[in-house]
């Protein structure tokens, strides 16, 4: 068949890579046009045999971030599929960053591999489904926290910022009052129920996290 997916397999378990090229080799639509254990292997792979996909062990010899970021930049057209041992988030952001594919782990079923092979070679990402729900999970949570310190500060009455944003100045309780003609008692509670609305302990904090909001504000333009 002159339509068959062209697969290269790198890994440098022999057992391991042994079992994934008979996986996919008895698949009628899928050819291994290459084998090799470390990242050399997949360039010279790559660059001799031009697959449509390299199936690539995440912690081979020579480093398969680095494997992938060449295959990245210098064979554009082939795609990559990572595997590991490991079920850890910052891997699979680092390896999608680096121009991965596809990211699954060892234990996979082999029509599961199969299946992933395919739609990488279509030019779409996989990533295995536990990973998937483990990244969606901590970006919901990162999601989360960013919206809940965002309430913070809306929870903020306007003269509340006025206090707060004078604060940030290094100013004590009189002179804040003195700039906006209040005595220092009522400056005193408006700071009581800043710190409140802040979940913070003190002024300092209440002035630290003040300074980093206005931080990642955008710059006003000319």
């Amino acid at each position: 068949m002159d339509n068959r997916i062209r697969v290269g397999v790198v890994d440098d378990h022999p057992l391991y890579r042994d079992g994934v090229v008979f996986t996919l080799g008895s698949q009628p639509d899928i050819e291994v046009v290459g084998q090799g254990a470390s990242a050399d292997d997949a360039i010279r792979i790559a660059t001799d045999h031009r697959p449509d996909v390299i199936v690539l062990d995440m912690s081979m010899p020579g480093g398969g971030i680095d494997a992938v970021e060449k295959l990245a930049r210098d064979h554009p057209t082939v795609r990559t599929l990572m595997l590991t041992v490991v079920a850890d988030e910052e891997q699979v952001r680092t390896a999608l960053r680096h121009g991965a594919r596809g990211y699954l782990l060892k234990g996979t079923s082999g029509p599961e591999l199969v299946q992933t092979v395919r739609v990488v070679s279509q030019g779409e990402c996989y990533v295995s489904p536990c990973l998937a729900a483990k990244l969606l999970m901590r970006t919901s949570l990162a999601s989360t926290r960013a919206e809940k310190q965002t309430d913070r500060f809306s929870d903020l009455t306007p003269r509340e910022e006025q206090i707060l944003s004078i604060l940030v100045e290094g100013r004590s309780n009189k002179e804040i009052g003195n700039k906006l003609d209040l005595s220092e008692k009522t400056i005193k509670h408006h700071l009581t129920n800043i710190l409140q609305k802040l979940q913070v302990r003190n002024r300092v904090e209440a002035a630290l996290l003040a300074s980093g909001r206005m931080s990642q504000r955008p710059a006003a333009t000319q």
